[in-house]
């Protein structure tokens, strides 16, 4: 696994790829696509975040990845906030959940919206809220080539759909009114110079 260079919106190179539309990944699912996931989780691990699609490291195909740390029967006594480092990392790596979408589509969404704050990788150290349908219903095809439908609701639901846009060339901020969106693009820029 490799850890992949995310492409961010304060430059204009950057940028071009973000607002490109994916493309379907034709065929089965080889290695060389099972690879790109492996290399996006570790990517998204590294970075960190909860959801990568494969835009945000250059690849133009419809593939995303996400771990919303959901793992079921992983409890926890302590608070997580007073762990060492070390036993923090050990219980975060035993509540991974990875999720792995090839060409995934929403089939449907309800009527019902839940505004939640997101936050991109590709849009470092901005956040802003954002109303979505509370619960979707999704196709995908998964790591093994498996065709999977199911209904995702909350945080899976806004996860899932936040990706979807960046198959479909959209950002979050696309979301939010054109003084929002210019704040947001602005404060990355400036991030970008600050850190260089």
């Amino acid at each position: 696994m490799a850890i992949r260079r995310i492409l961010t919106i304060d430059n204009a190179a950057d940028l071009a790829v973000l607002k490109q539309v994916s493309t379907p990944v034709e065929g089965p699912i080889t290695d060389e696509v099972r690879t790109l996931m492996d290399d996006m989780l570790e990517t998204m691990y590294d970075a960190p975040g909860i959801g990568l699609a494969a835009v945000q490291i250059g690849d133009t195909r419809r593939v995303i990845v996400m771990d919303l740390g959901d793992k079921d029967g992983v409890a926890c006594d302590d608070d997580p906030a007073e762990m060492s480092d070390e036993d923090r990392a050990e219980w975060e790596a035993e509540r991974r959940n990875p999720r792995y979408f090839v060409n995934p589509e929403i089939l449907w969404t309800s009527e019902e919206t839940l505004p939640y704050e997101e936050g991109c990788l590709s849009i470092p150290d901005y956040f802003d809220a954002v109303e979505r349908p509370a619960r979707a219903r999704i196709r995908y095809l998964n790591y093994q080539g498996e065709t999977v439908e199911e209904e995702c609701e909350g945080l899976y639901a806004v996860c899932i759909q936040h990706e979807m846009d960046h198959l479909n060339g959209v950002l979050f901020i696309d979301h939010l009114s054109r003084l929002k969106r210019d704040r947001a693009v602005a404060k990355v820029k400036k991030n970008a110079r600050l850190a260089a």
